[in-house]
């Protein structure tokens, strides 16, 4: 059962990822892809149908931990408070910039929201990606699974850590340049021209700067964590999911060279859950590693709820993810098409 929900939660994190990540990379692009009022519409009209609902994997996720692992959930959020609320203040100006920058025409108030629209979702990918970078380095847990981080000491990756060093910035960039390049494949995939072809050429630059901040963060987190990559040779899953990403990156770039635009995003999509699939399969039972002297670590048998309460979650899960799929099947079927920016006052 405990292993059930370690899968299920690293599922909805991935969920989280892929779906959020490419409207996530189409804001933090827009600015530079979409030159006017018109086209900067037909970035919002292009993820317009998906974006709010994206943001529910990760209410999901959080409940999940939640429901399974409150011990963990509740020391990573006093650990990481000052980060957490950078994240939900990123959150709620990116809903808020959407949907308020065309209530009024007048450019200069459209420029200052296309700007925080911009910022927000450029600063919430280096915010998740340093997170998952201090997750996989490890945070300086008491015997009581608490801990408090500065948000830098020496900037090394040894302890006493702080939530900035140079590894989680490097997770950071990381996650920042391959969310970009998943959100530059859907645009490219689903935006009207100009930006459709603008998109194309820039995710194709953002592929190859991936491959290399992948190779970088990969090393990196053999240094910072060589027990991750000696687990692998007894995680068979760990095996697959990392062939899978690559051979979905390939993919993506293959497609995207071709302008079989669909092809390359759905690879962009297997990549990034192939990629944290990999992840959560070499840190179980891992949830946070303790770094440090004395420190402890919480895993998922001592962080865990009892059986019986897991179990009963259980079954509430079951009945709620066929009707989460089907919404979402639902959303991609009806905007499957390629929409035509629309007029002002009819939308984005």
């Amino acid at each position: 059962m405990i292993e059930l929900w370690y899968a299920i939660v690293a599922l909805l994190l991935a969920a989280y990822v892929v779906l959020d990540g490419f409207d996530l990379g189409a804001g933090a692009l827009h600015l530079w892809i979409a030159h006017v009022d018109r086209e900067r519409r037909a970035v919002l009209g292009a993820i317009g149908p998906f974006w709010d609902g994206n943001e529910v994997c990760l209410l999901a996720a959080g409940g999940a931990l939640f429901v399974a692992f409150p011990t963990a959930l509740a020391s990573g959020l006093s650990g990481f408070a000052l980060a957490i609320f950078l994240v939900l203040w990123s959150l709620i100006l990116r809903g808020i910039a959407i949907e308020f920058r065309s209530h009024v025409g007048d450019p200069l108030w459209r420029s200052a929201w296309d700007a925080i629209f911009c910022g927000a979702s450029t600063l919430l990918p280096v915010l998740l990606g340093a997170a998952l970078g201090n997750v996989l380095r490890g945070v300086p847990l008491d015997e009581h699974g608490w801990f408090e981080l500065p948000l830098f000491t020496d900037f090394s990756a040894s302890p006493p850590v702080g939530v900035l060093d140079w590894y989680s910035v490097l997770t950071g960039v990381f996650a920042l340049v391959a969310l970009a390049a998943h959100g530059a494949a859907f645009l490219a995939w689903r935006a009207a021209e100009p930006v459709h072809e603008r998109a194309r050429r820039v995710a194709a630059a953002l592929r190859l700067a991936t491959a290399v901040l992948w190779v970088a963060a990969t090393a990196a987190t053999a240094h910072v964590n060589p027990t991750l990559f000696h687990h692998l040779r007894d995680r068979p899953l760990a095996w697959l999911a990392a062939a899978a990403a690559l051979a979905a990156f390939v993919l993506s770039v293959v497609a995207g060279g071709r302008g079989r635009e669909r092809l390359a995003f759905v690879g962009s999509c297997a990549f990034l859950g192939g990629l944290l699939a990999a992840t959560a399969a070499s840190l179980y039972p891992m949830l946070l590693r303790g770094v440090g002297v004395g420190a402890h670590s919480l895993d998922a048998a001592n962080a865990s709820s009892p059986r019986h309460g897991l179990a009963v979650a259980l079954g509430w899960f079951a009945v709620g993810l066929p009707f989460a799929v089907a919404w979402f099947v639902v959303q991609f079927r009806l905007h499957r098409p390629r929409e035509p920016v629309a007029s002002e006052g009819e939308g984005y």
